[in-house]
């Protein structure tokens, strides 16, 4: 990090940087091995000078002698072309001369600052010279002028010129005194905002959640082998998950609420790991430890949506809304595709319990970065700059920490039910298509699946992908005056009827390439809803955002859970054709709730 200041009188030039003043002769070489984008202007007493920074804006200057005005350039931006041209009119003469063309090569883009002493000659804020004219301004004349609490801090050491005075900068010969400040330079990562280290920090748990998640559907082919376990007790052992799952639901979002999501998140990953370490244990001891590790496993994997929706419901302001969440939910995609790839690999050369055992050890590694990094809320992180700070707050002022869940309220609220019946709806769809998925290509498009692996990843690839289009075409759709209710509206509405229409496709497509583009395409506006129903708990009543996911989110995995028993009984009695028109006349009627009931305004406070 180096901080320094140049400060140009007549014939007198310092550089200041670490506490340590150089002569002219020193600062040039200084500023040489600072890599400093430099350019310079003359100008004359009463005479124009523009200043043309790439055919940008003019900026032009008058002043009562000859001087050097010292631009250094900030956020580099490779190529960028600094081209100073000055002229000037002589003082009663109508003549024009034309000083010789300089032009310099500057690795930034400038940012020119100036400061004007008033009357009384006191020191005010520098501004950023954008478009400003000084037409017959008097001589400045020379004046001592103190600066007061400013400090710079590098490498521990402290440099204070608070109260000093600057008399000794002024040269004997007169003229006017000018400063320019350069900024702090701090690495790329001191610099990365700390609201998205708190997203990428999401996103890696949510990675780690569906990793550890769908694990046991590729490991419970040798365990089955391995155990003699028929078709009903793998079925039993892939239903118990659920069984902790919903328990923790509602619990876990009323639990970050009151205390803050970033414990109950921990909690969660650190809970869901040990369960997974645990499970091949469980498994040699007898069925019924193992239906209880897993359910142990849907307890800790419970909390998690809750706790995540209350942390970013403080970190994330609303104009960046939708791209985070959809990051964040990319990571639960990203994480099948990643549990679904490594899984057979691992299984292969170590066995099955190598599975647990490696996923399950990279919470504890999450949760060391977690502990150090995380916080529940923008106050109370003590690293945090003031200026990102103001940003993500907005100038709302902190509410208390909720004490208790105004449960009356909440469901009184129609748009709190239009969130609980479209994440039914939503849920409904989304499950079938991933549950049944496998079965689909085999039965229908006859794909071997062992040999057409990438068949199982494409869906989850498309939503990961098609999930942070969608949070960005939001968020720029916020920004630019569209209203939230309109834009969640939309983004679900896309999130619903594109499913629908190209499930409807699929009966009359001939070919297994297009069945698998129709899926895909399906999965892929599916994933809209991130930005849709799934950022609405944060808009509605970002106070309770943990407590409306967990609500929304029950009936989400109901809608799973009876989803994909009725669709084997759909089976049992019809075709394919009849669960695609289930599913798609539920994402209709999805779509008309969402757009008559459901608001992006704050409803709870």
């Amino acid at each position: 990090m180096a901080i320094g200041a140049v400060i140009s009188h007549r014939n007198f030039t310092s550089f200041i940087s670490s506490g340590k003043i150089y002569q002219p002769e020193q600062a040039t070489a200084h500023q040489r091995a600072e890599n400093l984008g430099f350019s310079s202007t003359q100008y004359v007493h009463r005479s124009t000078c523009s200043e043309n920074i790439h055919n940008l804006k003019k900026i032009h200057f008058v002043s009562g002698y000859w001087n050097t005005i010292s631009s250094h350039g900030l956020d580099p931006v490779t190529g960028n072309m600094l081209r100073s041209r000055a002229m000037f009119l002589s003082d009663g003469e109508n003549k024009k001369f034309h000083m010789t063309n300089h032009k310099q090569r500057a690795r930034g883009i400038c940012r020119c600052f100036v400061s004007f002493p008033s009357e009384s000659c006191n020191w005010i804020k520098p501004i950023q010279l954008k478009s400003i004219s000084i037409s017959n301004r008097q001589t400045l004349q020379p004046r001592h002028t103190t600066i007061y609490r400013t400090r710079t801090n590098y490498k521990s050491e402290e440099y204070d010129v608070a109260g000093a005075d600057l008399s000794s900068l002024v040269s004997s010969e007169g003229g006017a005194s000018e400063a320019v400040l350069v900024g702090e330079t701090k690495p790329w990562w001191e610099q990365f905002p700390k609201r998205w280290v708190i997203v990428l920090l999401c996103f890696s748990a949510f990675l780690l959640c569906n990793m550890d998640r769908v694990n046991m559907s590729i490991a419970i082919l040798p365990m089955s082998k391995e155990f003699n376990w028929n078709s009903a007790t793998v079925g039993l052992i892939q239903s118990s998950f659920f069984w902790g799952y919903l328990l923790t639901q509602i619990v876990g979002g009323i639990w970050a609420d009151k205390i803050g999501g970033k414990q109950v998140l921990g909690f969660g990953v650190v809970w869901w790991s040990i369960a997974t370490i645990l499970t091949p244990i469980a498994a040699k001891i007898g069925l019924p430890f193992l239906l209880i590790m897993r359910a142990f496993m849907g307890i800790g994997e419970g909390v998690a949506m809750p706790a995540m929706n209350n942390i970013l419901s403080k970190w994330i302001p609303v104009s960046e809304r939708s791209r985070s969440l959809a990051m964040v939910y990319s990571g639960m995609y990203l994480g099948s595709v990643v549990g679904l790839a490594l899984s057979p690999i691992l299984i292969q050369k170590f066995a099955w319990p190598s599975v647990f055992y490696l996923f399950g050890s990279l919470g504890s590694l999450w949760f060391a970065f977690w502990l150090s990094k995380a916080h529940s809320s923008p106050i109370e992180d003590p690293e945090l700059s003031a200026e990102e700070k103001k940003y993500i707050l907005g100038g709302s002022i902190s509410k208390e920490p909720v004490t208790e869940i105004p449960w009356k309220l909440i469901l009184s609220k129609a748009p709190v039910w239009a969130l609980i019946v479209s994440h039914f709806c939503h849920n409904w769809g989304t499950f079938i298509l991933l549950t049944w998925m496998p079965t689909y290509y085999n039965q229908v498009l006859k794909f071997n699946l062992t040999e057409s692996g990438l068949l199982c990843v494409l869906p989850w690839l498309t939503m990961a992908v098609f999930a942070n289009i969608g949070g960005w075409i939001a968020d720029t759709l916020v920004s630019r005056g569209l209203s939230i209710t309109n834009v969640r509206k939309i983004m679900q509405s896309i999130g619903f009827l594109g499913p629908a229409f190209f499930l409807t496709q699929l009966s009359r497509v001939k070919t297994p390439a297009m069945a698998v583009l129709c899926m895909s395409c399906s999965q892929g506006s599916d994933a809209f809803s991130q930005s849709g129903l799934y950022s609405n708990h944060q808009d509605i009543g970002p106070r309770y955002a943990g407590v409306l996911l967990g609500l929304s989110n029950t009936a989400g995995v109901l809608a799973g859970v009876f989803g994909t028993a009725a669709t084997g009984y759909i089976l049992q009695n019809g075709s394919w054709d009849d669960v695609f028109k289930v599913a798609v006349i539920l994402y209709i009627i999805g779509t008309l709730v969402w757009n008559i009931f459901s608001t992006g305004e704050k409803i709870l406070d």
